[in-house]
């Protein structure tokens, strides 16, 4: 429903966007004045802004839809930075002519040059955002739990979490993901999450991506619980919203993951090797949407022995005080991304406890990854792709 609403909105700032590239193209030279080129112009600019729509709304052929969708993705972040820069510029102009009184602003060449440099940094954030999604960073973290556990001082945990496999995240940036965890040579790998991104189909080759899962290698295992983008949903431009096909749950996701040797744990928990546990919580958002339950962090550790490490999987990072006062020791999340892409990263926390990294809740660790994939936009500016290898210190 979001999309709709900033439909109108979103209409009205592309016709400012041509307006001004329109009035510099003509500025730069008198070819682009014609009547055919505007012309030529305004529609190829209508088809890739309208990409996120008709991604949408046509399915067939495969390969024209995937098309769509793949540009639209790409659009999505490049259109934020057309409006900021451009918005950011026009400001500036006014400044300088309403307070400064700047007589420069009057010459056509401060007109061109001006297009010049807005145009040079859209393409160059654009590209670097593109390009930096390429990029898995490896974010590391060593935390203390102060409880002792037979033949073992600590503990190597590779925590990721929203991959968003679909349109954007794909076969390669997974062996890319595989080959990182490996590296670390874990005892356990943990995601949190939004493994998929609202529709199985998207994934361009599941049994590519399900092999690279499967390449993980860790001690004792792969676990993980659900997000909120792990079900079939409608969504475009990176919103879902409820349409005439129901939400619900893809049997194909849970395949998949069963076929990559991945343990999901749905408000489930379990005692690895006898030494600690490890509980992955339902999605809040994705429960309410299928109509089920999700039980409390006091209701899943009552029945465990709670000397012994707790070690939550949970999606959102949500009820951080209820989850450290049900006895976790530490709580592993996701969802935000950190904000993905700039300025993003700059208000996110606002609206979360702990939107990125650590944050110590009486004698719990809350950790928030940014995440290994992308949502919506294909691009990350001022945030990375990562995964976070924790070693945890048993005393």
């Amino acid at each position: 429903m979001t999309a709709f609403l900033l439909a109108p909105f979103y209409i009205l700032v592309n016709v400012y966007v041509v307006r001004w590239m329109i009035r510099w193209m003509g500025a730069c030279s008198h070819i682009f004045q014609s009547a055919v080129f505007r012309a030529i112009f305004i529609i190829f600019y209508i088809l890739i802004a309208s990409s996120l729509l008709t991604g949408f709304l046509i399915n067939k052929p495969e390969f024209l839809h995937r098309i769509l969708k793949t540009t639209g993705n790409y659009f999505l972040g490049t259109f934020l930075y057309i409006i900021l820069v451009i918005v950011v510029g026009d400001l500036i102009r006014l400044i300088l002519k309403y307070v400064f009184h700047a007589r420069f602003l009057e010459f056509r060449s401060t007109f061109v040059i001006t297009g010049f440099v807005c145009m040079a940094l859209i393409i160059l954030i654009s590209v670097y955002g593109i390009l930096h999604v390429g990029t898995i960073k490896v974010t590391p973290y060593e935390v203390t739990v102060n409880k002792k556990v037979k033949d073992m001082d600590s503990l190597k945990i590779v925590l990721l979490a929203d991959t968003h496999f679909g349109y954007s995240i794909n076969c390669r940036h997974a062996q890319k993901m595989a080959e990182k965890i490996n590296a670390q040579d874990p005892d356990i790998v943990c995601i949190a999450g939004d493994i998929f991104d609202n529709d199985y189909d998207a994934i361009s080759d599941p049994e590519g991506v399900c092999n690279a899962l499967k390449s993980i290698k860790s001690r004792y295992g792969v676990y993980a619980c659900w997000g909120n983008h792990d079900l079939d949903e409608p969504i475009l431009a990176g919103f879902t919203f409820g349409g005439k096909k129901k939400d619900q749950a893809d049997p194909r996701m849970e395949q998949l993951l069963r076929d990559a040797n991945i343990h999901l744990l749905t408000d489930e928990a379990e005692l690895i090797d006898d030494k600690f546990y490890v509980v992955g919580r339902n999605d809040s958002s994705r429960t309410h949407k299928l109509g089920g339950q999700r039980l409390s962090p006091a209701q899943l550790t009552k029945d465990l022995d709670l000397d012994k490490p707790v070690i939550f999987i949970d999606h959102q990072p949500k009820q951080l005080q209820e989850t450290a006062d049900a006895g976790a020791d530490l709580d592993l999340c996701g969802h935000t991304h950190d904000g993905q892409i700039f300025p993003g990263n700059l208000f996110i926390h606002l609206f979360w406890e702990n939107s990125f990294g650590y944050l110590k809740k009486d004698n719990m660790h809350n950790i928030v990854t940014s995440g290994v994939g992308v949502w919506g936009p294909d691009m990350r500016v001022g945030t990375n792709c990562e995964i976070c290898p924790i070693t945890v210190h048993f005393q």
